[in-house]
């Protein structure tokens, strides 16, 4: 019979290994002469789901004015395009850390030939925008009855 034995690392080992960690992502940040992490790449987190009759796309945009994004569709392509603007309210020597990015951002994504281009909406709400989609009809499941007889003719 095998058993299963718990390890444990030693104490000094972990506050290690998570201290070369943290500087190891800190330093794959660019920095500018203030110290401050580059503001000007990110993009959006989306989620893509489908229903029955239609695809949706849902991206995080928190911050952004509906002026300061454009959804296209052009050759099966929905292209997310926006810019979230650094707050010019405070001073730039009174941030004490800077960690979420500013800037201009893209997302592409390949629509499969299923959707509608004349059948899209867009909504922006709560720093949440949602696009979606409808499906061709020719695409939607179908239900086929089946016939069934007593004596199999």
């Amino acid at each position: 019979m095998n058993t299963m034995t718990r390890w444990d690392q030693p104490r000094g080992w972990s506050s290690l290994l998570q201290g070369q960690v943290n500087r190891l992502l800190e330093d794959n940040f660019t920095r500018d002469r203030s110290g401050h992490a580059d503001l000007a790449t990110w993009a959006p987190a989306v989620d893509i789901y489908e229903t029955e009759s239609e695809l949706v796309v849902k991206a995080d945009l928190p911050d952004l004015q509906e002026k300061d994004i454009d959804v296209r569709v052009e050759n099966n392509t929905l292209t997310i395009r926006g810019e979230r603007k650094f707050e010019k309210e405070v001073n730039e020597d009174n941030y004490l850390r800077v960690e979420r990015a500013y800037g201009s951002f893209m997302r592409g994504f390949s629509l499969p030939n299923t959707v509608k281009a004349e059948g899209i909406r867009a909504e922006y709400r709560n720093g949440a925008l949602t696009v979606r989609m409808a499906k061709r009809e020719e695409s939607k499941a179908k239900q086929v009855k089946i016939s069934v007889s007593a004596n199999g003719k």
